[in-house]
């Protein structure tokens, strides 16, 4: 028999989809891993790779985390008992960490946005990030600091 620690080492990670806008279009203060409320149909489809996190965003409602905005396609073989693939889907998070997320959102310019959604062994997890906007200034000047390290790598590798 495995103990706790050896099994969570052994845990497999297969990354379902990323939301690589969230990079571009906001400042990562911290991240926070999170359970997922799914049905049986979800499950299968996102085994199948059909997420978009694009758009998506977290609420805290009732002391209870929400996802909003989370396309997770109708699975191909379902028939009746597929899901609508916009609904709201409940977040697993312990009571102390929602409390603290809904202090830090109450101050100004912070959000709560789903960065990726994967598999941890069998369960579902979803990656959220507290996460301050950026204004356009900044994703312009973000963009020629990597156009120009671009260049000096291409200079230098030509060399």
């Amino acid at each position: 028999m495995l103990c706790c620690k050896q099994s969570k080492s052994k845990m497999s990670i297969k990354i379902v989809c990323q939301n690589k806008k969230a990079y571009a279009d906001y400042f990562i203060d911290e991240t926070i891993e999170a359970g997922i409320v799914l049905t049986g149909t979800e499950v299968k489809s996102l085994r199948q790779g059909k997420a978009n996190l694009k758009d998506s965003y977290v609420i805290i409602k009732d002391n209870e985390a929400w996802l909003l905005n989370c396309h997770i396609s109708p699975y191909s073989h379902g028939n009746i008992f597929n899901h609508d693939p916009l609904r709201t889907r409940k977040l697993l998070l312990h009571k102390k960490e929602i409390e603290r997320l809904r202090g830090k959102i109450q101050q100004q310019g912070y959000t709560l946005i789903p960065l990726k959604i994967y598999f941890k062994g069998p369960y579902v997890k979803v990656e959220i990030a507290l996460a301050r906007g950026r204004k356009k200034y900044e994703k312009r000047d973000i963009i020629k600091k990597k156009e120009a390290q671009r260049e000096i790598e291409r200079a230098l590798k030509n060399k």
